[in-house]
């Protein structure tokens, strides 16, 4: 029995367990049923996040565009709000137009749902990001966590407390303090944290009194669960009503529950030792994520040699004060955010702050420097890394440009050209434009920046911006070098000369371009000449000199290893063998170019070769997949915010004429939009001809994964009609316990009702 699809979204399978929370799941989900935003608003640590992220997973299935997280806690800069909110759903930044109106123009007819988490820090930038979706786009619920409202229009509040806390009066029945959310939590996290903690009549008083101690916040009571590895219980709770006693003077008096969680974290912090404080308060360096590499090369020195940064590392994650996740098989790390600002405090008070950060920035400056010369024949991983650190690198970029350091600041967004060209085009331009209007830096930086920001505006079909851009670099590279510069922006200016239709100077760049380049040994330069070529070639309507400079270029791009420019002449040779009417040698072209751009993940590549292929489907006669790759194409297209490249408009306006006359024009409307419904990766493989991946096969038993021990022992309870409550007594866990473990059960099989889990339960293994 295949598992049904899961519904689209980013949301994070959780990595901590989530209990109770009824009746807060109950308002928002009512909230949600009579106003298009609910806030989360509450302190840090009370669980705001999580208790969003529950709620979007139960909800997703009643959405059709899904459940999507846009996660603003390591975004530092207000001005990439719209960017991350557009990374999260997915789309690639590859146009001319603004992310905020691109983002609303996808949203417009969209049915969907947005976590945007962790506003406070950018509160007005969300605030505008929100109201202007709830504007733009009625289709779109949103649920924002933040520690103070929004104030948009239309918003509904929902206080986020701590959790439910133990009765102060007699300890009562054990079975109904397994039943107290902040019970439950703790007795989770320790059980997670020793692998041997039970909670027992016999230290039920001192888990109850530990958690109203702690306020029912669930990043304190975490904090504390965790270290029953070392202590008891009641060797916690000493410990910590020593700590309170010393701030209400010995009373009963009540602490201010912020000063609650400081406490809790001064307390975790004291029980470090020297070395695992100071990792910990250098870590609040990084602006996102981070690796081991990373650690070693900015936070370990003196009481943290590198050899001991694992060690240390470790022993943190371990305490729950730093949290680790994988980033495709690599592990990574970050810092909660309440955290986050805490290691800061630590940072400043131990004089470290300024040290700390000339070490980060040197790092990615260097680091990136360093790359930028094999990026354009490493391509794959080079993006990879770029997408791990990018949150570190744009720290740096605004670091260079609020302290002047323009030059540095110009060569590091230089570098990540091939990140702007393939992933964050318009937000590249951004960067460069300020770095320009700075007025900083030597001639040499001038005519890189000029250059690049030459390149992006060409990439945006913009040739008002490219031509005056690219003057420029030409000028000051003809001053400072190096002569490959020269080389490849007077090729990038005849390219965007013929774009502008400017054929006289189109022609007088290129023969300049073409004896600069001749003088010189520099691969990237003859590669660019010979685009150049070849791309006004197609614009002209040469075909031979397309076909001549495409065939080079494919040569000497594909014995590099320069998947970028292997992919562009591929493209460049196949639309030259399409538009002279040659389907056998335009198609294997094709193929080649849409593996490469699927390899890269470049969104305008896949565009254009899914219209190619779609083109070329409907000249060898078969209209309904022409009709499906055109969908497909239009899809990918606009979730680049791209515009259709005019030697292909006529191509496509041929093979829609040709699939309507087949298909009649309900059929063709019918199979485009079919495709236009499809993912990317099933629409590469459909334009390839390779068949669509198996369903992955039924474990034979539920004790496999995906399900961990306990949810296979609830799946076979629910299997056999049991209720939650007879689960729980029958495995001697709370109601609240087993309805956890239920909807996790649902998510992880992406159902939708326990008659699924019992047919998949009871389906026969192969």
């Amino acid at each position: 029995m295949a598992r049904p699809p899961r519904h689209s979204g980013n949301l994070p399978a959780e990595t901590t367990s989530f209990v109770g929370r009824r009746r807060e799941l109950a308002e928002i989900r009512k909230k949600l049923t009579e106003a298009r935003l609910v806030t989360l608003a509450g302190p840090g640590g009370v669980g705001k996040t999580r208790l969003a992220l529950r709620t979007a997973a139960d909800l997703r299935r009643g959405f059709p565009g899904g459940a999507w997280l846009v996660e603003l806690a390591e975004v530092r800069d207000a001005a990439l709000v719209g960017d991350a909110a557009m990374a999260a759903l997915d789309l690639r930044d590859q146009a001319a137009t603004e992310p905020l109106a691109f983002l609303l123009s996808y949203l417009r007819d969209k049915n969907l749902l947005l976590v945007v988490d962790n506003c406070e820090h950018l509160l007005g930038s969300a605030a505008r990001l929100v109201a202007e979706v709830m504007k733009a786009a009625p289709g779109v619920r949103v649920i924002a966590t933040s520690r103070e409202p929004l104030s948009v229009p239309g918003e509904h509040v929902v206080p986020v407390p701590p959790l439910d806390l133990p009765s102060a009066h007699a300890a009562g029945p054990l079975a109904r303090l397994r039943q107290n959310e902040a019970v439950m939590l703790f007795a989770e996290r320790a059980e997670a944290g020793s692998g041997r903690f039970e909670l027992t009549a016999a230290n039920q008083e001192a888990v109850a009194d530990l958690c109203r101690r702690l306020d029912g916040l669930p990043l304190a009571i975490e904090l504390a669960a965790v270290r029953t590895r070392v202590l008891s219980v009641e060797q916690i709770l000493g410990r910590l009503t020593d700590r309170f006693g010393l701030l209400t003077g010995g009373g009963r008096t009540a602490l201010p529950r912020h000063q609650t969680l400081r406490t809790t974290i001064d307390w975790s912090h004291d029980l470090l030792a020297a070395g695992e404080q100071t990792l910990l308060r250098r870590l609040r360096v990084f602006a996102g994520r981070f690796t081991l590499e990373d650690i070693e090369s900015v936070c370990a020195t003196g009481e943290v040699p590198p050899a001991r940064a694992l060690e240390v590392l470790s022993s943190l994650v371990d305490k729950s004060l730093v949290m680790k996740e994988e980033v495709r098989g690599l592990a990574c790390y970050r810092l909660h955010e309440t955290m986050r600002e805490y290691a800061g405090l630590k940072l400043a008070d131990a004089g470290e702050e300024g040290a700390v950060e000339r070490r980060f920035a040197e790092y990615y400056l260097a680091g990136c420097g360093r790359s930028a010369a094999e990026a354009q024949y490493r391509l794959p991983e080079w993006l990879e890394w770029m997408e791990l650190e990018i949150d570190n690198v744009r720290s740096v970029l605004r670091r260079c440009l609020t302290r002047g350091e323009h030059a540095r600041g110009i060569a590091l967004a230089y570098s990540l050209g091939y990140y702007w060209i393939t992933r964050a085009t318009s937000e590249g331009v951004r960067w460069i434009d300020e770095l320009l209007a700075s007025g900083g830096g030597d001639r040499r930086a001038h005519a890189q920046a000029w250059f690049m920001r030459g390149f992006l505006a060409t990439l945006q079909s913009d040739p008002v911006t490219a031509r005056p851009a690219l003057e420029r670099a030409v000028t000051a590279a003809r001053e400072a070098g190096p002569p490959g510069l020269l080389s490849q922006s007077l090729s990038l200016a005849s390219m965007a000369a013929t774009m502008a239709g400017d054929r006289s100077s189109a022609g007088r760049l290129a023969e300049e371009a073409r004896a600069v380049t001749e003088r010189i040994d520099d691969l990237p330069a003859t590669l660019m000449h010979l685009q150049s070529r070849a791309l006004n070639g197609l614009l002209d309507g040469d075909l031979d000199a397309v076909r001549s400079a495409s065939a080079e270029g494919v040569r000497l791009s594909r014995e590099a290893g320069d998947l970028y420019s292997l992919d562009m002449m591929l493209i460049n040779m196949g639309s030259a063998a399409l538009i002279a009417g040659d389907l056998d040698g335009s198609r294997p072209l094709f193929a080649e170019a849409l593996r490469i751009a699927h390899r890269i993940d470049d969104r305008v590549g896949q565009y254009l070769q899914l219209d190619a292929l779609g083109c070329h489907a409907a000249g060898s006669g078969r209209a309904a997949l022409a009709a499906r790759l055109l969908g497909a194409a239009e899809t990918v297209r606009t979730g680049a915010g791209a515009s259709v490249l005019p030697f292909l408009v006529p191509l496509l306006t041929r093979a829609e004429a040709s699939a309507v006359a087949a298909l009649g024009a309900p059929g063709y409307a019918a199979e485009f939009e079919a495709g236009r419904s499809m993912s990317r990766d099933d629409a590469v493989r459909l334009a390839l001809g390779e068949p669509a991946p198996a369903a992955p096969a039924v474990p034979d038993d539920a004790g496999d994964a995906p399900l961990g021990k306990r949810e296979a022992e609830v799946a076979r309870l629910v299997a056999d009609g049991l209720s939650n409550k007879q689960i729980g007594a029958r495995l001697f866990i709370s109601e609240h316990t087993v309805d956890s473990h239920v909807r996790a059960i649902l998510n992880k099989l992406g159902f939708n009702s326990r008659t699924q889990i019992a047919v998949w339960m009871s389906s026969p293994r192969e």
